[in-house]
């Protein structure tokens, strides 16, 4: 059941983040889809009003919200399709990280980190999440972000329901290479 549920959570990643027209699914303005208009156009996992809650509440990352009346479900961030999350503008902690592999490394320096092909450049309050995330691309490297002085510079910060923290991009002046070794995962 474990893999089902896993492979059930990358589509539901497909389908709400990047693709929903794939299956013919509506979203609204703010991502949210109805969870008996998804299991219906579902045709390649049997679905049930249970097993969408199921891979909501036990996904690792919690990529996924239930709407107030747990009719509705959305992705929390990492969409490449337009969608308003409707986040609230917040104060980061001080400092945020930023996980990328190695070899994206010269670009990044030279450039700053961009949103590419999402809504937001991601962010953690953990190196050993950024290290994991990096991990993910090839050898990771972890980024401090310098996002006390982002803010005082006026970047709106925002921060999705999984504790990821958005922002539209990080230019140069507030990256800086953690030289402090991240623990090993």
């Amino acid at each position: 059941m474990d893999k089902q549920i896993t492979a059930i959570s990358k589509y539901f990643s497909y389908v709400l983040r990047h693709q929903p027209d794939a299956i013919g699914l509506r979203l609204d303005e703010q991502g949210w889809a109805v969870i008996d208009e998804l299991i219906a156009k579902t045709k390649e996992y049997p679905l049930t009003a249970e097993i969408v809650r199921l891979v909501v509440e036990t996904n690792d990352k919690q990529r996924f919200g239930l709407s107030a009346d747990g009719m509705r479900i959305r992705a929390n961030q990492g969409h490449s399709i337009e969608v308003d999350l409707a986040l609230p503008v917040l104060t980061p902690p001080a400092v945020l990280y930023h996980g990328t592999a190695e070899r994206f490394l010269p670009s990044i320096l030279a450039t700053g980190l961009h949103k590419q092909q999402r809504h937001h450049v991601h962010l953690t309050e953990s190196v050993i999440v950024a290290k994991a995330v990096g991990g993910r691309y090839g050898k990771p490297v972890v980024l401090q972000v310098n996002s006390a002085a982002m803010d005082a510079a006026g970047i709106p910060f925002y921060c999705s329901a999984n504790k990821v923290w958005l922002v539209e991009q990080v230019a140069t002046e507030y990256l800086h290479l953690d030289a402090t070794p991240a623990p090993p995962l």
